[in-house]
């Protein structure tokens, strides 16, 4: 029996065509789902209506991305996600996970409290607490980066040396996001990126920024990193965290040499790193939610 495993997505382009294929491989249907034309009702069994399922439900489904919008589309379209997994469907990565991750507060409270190195961090809507916290830190000798709450791809980063650099509240979607900056000893922007996937780091690179901001989208370099122990075992445990089926962890080293945990994507690009590993991280991924989610479908598949 063929599985059906619908790819969330509403710009599939690379990664949404590299994971199909690989599905395929398996013997999987792979059609691209939009979260924005599926709808929620009650007058049904499904509780969601899906384009292209004719009131049925896919076998598995794959979250390659969620729009943006609204925080009431925002919501909704997570919420479609919560019914799906609630009607049994395995979601990858599941509408919490992403709430969790996307949330850079909430993600950066859970990796503290779990025991994770990673940079001190304050979030406030009062811009005179802000000021203060900068204004403390800055006179230990500690620049801060101020960070979109829900930002990515290094889009809307300052680094703040002294309290005057602090912008209005307007200008940061009415909250700070304050969190200590790194100091690796230059200010070339540098750190890891590692994938894991099913709970174990399968491959890494490292990021080199033509400045601070090391972000491929930014115009940094990528290369070849290998995976230590030292690199994969906070990857890991970051994502463990977070209860995430894969996830790609974003880390740096302090000028003590220190390992700290910056970030965690949920849906996160893989094309960077594809092009220093032989690794073939589509099929990795699509494997992986085979194996653990649609055990049955996946031996009948490789058998």
């Amino acid at each position: 029996m063929t599985a059906t495993v619908a790819i969330v997505t509403d710009t599939p382009g690379w990664h949404g065509a590299t994971l199909r294929r690989a599905l395929e491989r398996r013997g999987c249907r792979a059609p691209y789902l939009e979260l924005q034309d599926c709808a929620i009702t009650t007058d049904g069994p499904a509780g969601v209506r899906l384009p292209g399922f004719d009131g049925g439900l896919p076998d598995a489904v794959f979250v390659r991305g969620v729009p943006g919008g609204t925080l009431e589309q925002v919501v909704f379209h997570l919420n479609v996600l919560h019914v799906l997994k609630d009607l049994g469907v395995p979601v990858y990565n599941d509408g919490r996970a992403i709430e969790r991750s996307v949330d850079k507060a909430l993600t950066s409270v859970l990796l503290a409290r779990g025991g994770v190195a990673t940079p001190a961090t304050w979030v406030c809507v009062d811009r005179e607490q802000a000021k203060a916290v900068l204004s403390r830190e800055t006179a230990l000798g500690h620049r801060l980066v101020l960070k979109p709450l829900f930002g990515a791809q290094g889009e809307g980063l300052m680094r703040l040396d002294r309290p005057g650099q602090l912008p209005c509240a307007e200008n940061c979607q009415g909250v700070y996001y304050l969190q200590r900056y790194v100091e690796n000893g230059n200010d070339e922007g540098r750190d890891w990126r590692v994938l894991v996937v099913g709970g174990r780091a399968i491959a890494a690179m490292q990021r080199l920024g033509r400045d601070w901001i090391s972000n491929i989208a930014r115009g940094g370099q990528v290369r070849a990193a290998p995976l230590s122990r030292e690199l994969a075992e906070p990857a890991e445990r970051a994502v463990a965290l977070l209860d995430m089926d894969y996830g790609g962890v974003d880390l740096v080293r302090d000028r003590d040499g220190a390992i700290q945990v910056l970030e965690v994507n949920s849906v996160p690009a893989w094309h960077g790193l594809q092009q220093v590993t032989d690794l073939d991280l589509a099929q990795c991924l699509a494997d992986d939610l085979l194996r653990r989610h649609l055990r049955g479908a996946f031996l009948e598949i490789v058998s």
